[in-house]
C-alpha cells in the first residue's frame, strides 16, 4: 500500500460501478491512499452512504465526491468525465467497473432487452467512458486506465452468453486501445477477476433455495484450487498495482486473479 504521501496521494481516480463488491473496494483503497476519487453509480441512496464512509476514510488530501448514473445510457459518460474535471481539474486514473447484472438461461431464453441492455452497459458504456476518459488524459500528462473484465472473458460460460461475449469483447478493446494510447503515456489494462465474495456474484442465484445456495457455493468453492473465492479487497490491489509505478512496463495485459481456476 502506498498511504497518504505515496503514489496516489491528490492523484484523481474515477471508478464507475463504485458503490459495492469490487468498485467499492476499490474506491475504499485510493481513498485511504489519499486520492481524489468521483464514484459513479446508480442508486443514489447507496451512493450517499459510500460517500460518507469514505469520505471518513479518505487520507489527507484526499476527497471523495459521488455522481448517480446510469453507463448504460447515452451521453452519460462524457458529462461524468466533465464532472470529475469540474470537480478536481484532470483525471489521473479511472476503474471502468459497471456492468449490468445478468439472469441466468441459456441462449435461446435470453431476451433482445437483455441483450441490449448487457451490450449497452458492459461493453458500449465502458467503451464511451474509456474514449472519453483518454481524451481528458490527454490534455495532461497522462494517466493510467483498468477496465474489470471477467474470467469469463477467457472462455465460454453457459447461462451467460451474453455476459461472456462482452466481457471477451473488454478484453479485445483493452488491447487494442492500450496499443493506441501508449505513446501519449496513458496506459490502459484490465483485470479478469474469478469468483469474488460479491453482491454481483449472488444475485443471479437468489432464487435458490437456502439448501440450493449452500449446495451451489460448495461446488463452485470445490473447483477454485485455493478453496474459496476472492475477496474484494484482493481484486482491488490488482487494480491498484496496474495503475501504480510498479506495473510501468504492463500495457495492454488482462491480469487474471481467480485463486487458480482457469490455470
Amino acid at each position: 500500500m502506498s498511504g497518504p504521501d505515496g503514489e496516489f496521494a491528490k492523484k484523481v481516480v474515477l471508478i464507475t460501478g463504485g458503490t459495492d463488491g469490487i468498485g467499492l473496494a476499490t474506491a475504499r483503497r485510493f481513498a485511504r491512499e489519499g486520492a481524489r476519487v468521483m464514484i459513479a453509480a446508480r442508486d443514489p441512496e447507496r451512493g450517499a452512504r459510500v460517500h460518507a464512509e469514505l469520505s471518513d476514510l479518505a487520507g489527507p488530501g484526499g476527497a471523495v465526491r459521488f455522481v448517480p448514473c446510469d453507463i448504460g445510457r447515452p451521453a452519460v459518460a462524457e458529462s461524468l468525465v466533465e464532472r470529475t474535471l469540474a470537480e478536481f481539474g484532470r483525471l489521473d486514473i479511472a476503474v471502468n467497473n459497471a456492468a449490468s447484472d445478468i439472469r441466468v438461461a441459456p441462449t435461446v431464453d435470453v431476451t433482445e432487452a437483455e441483450f441490449d441492455t448487457s451490450i449497452a452497459v458492459n461493453l458500449k458504456g465502458l467503451w464511451l467512458c474509456m474514449k472519453h476518459e483518454i481524451a481528458a488524459m490527454q490534455r495532461s500528462s497522462g494517466g493510467a486506465i483498468v477496465n474489470v473484465a471477467s474470467i469469463n472473458g477467457l472462455s465460454g460460460t453457459a447461462g451467460a452468453s451474453i455476459y461472456s461475449a462482452s466481457k471477451h469483447a473488454v478484453i479485445g478493446l483493452t488491447r487494442s486501445v492500450a496499443r493506441e494510447t501508449i505513446a501519449q503515456g496513458i496506459r490502459i489494462n484490465a483485470v479478469c477477476p474469478g469468483l469474488t465474495d460479491t453482491p454481483f456474484q449472488y444475485r443471479p442465484h437468489l432464487g435458490l433455495s437456502a439448501p440450493e445456495q449452500v449446495a451451489r457455493n460448495e461446488r463452485i468453492t470445490q473447483a477454485i484450487p485455493m478453496g474459496r473465492l476472492a475477496r474484494p479487497d484482493e481484486i482491488a490491489a490488482g487494480i491498484a498495482w496496474l495503475c501504480s509505478a510498479g506495473s510501468s512496463y504492463v500495457v495492454g495485459h488482462a491480469l487474471v486473479m481467480d485463486g487458480g481456476l482457469t490455470a
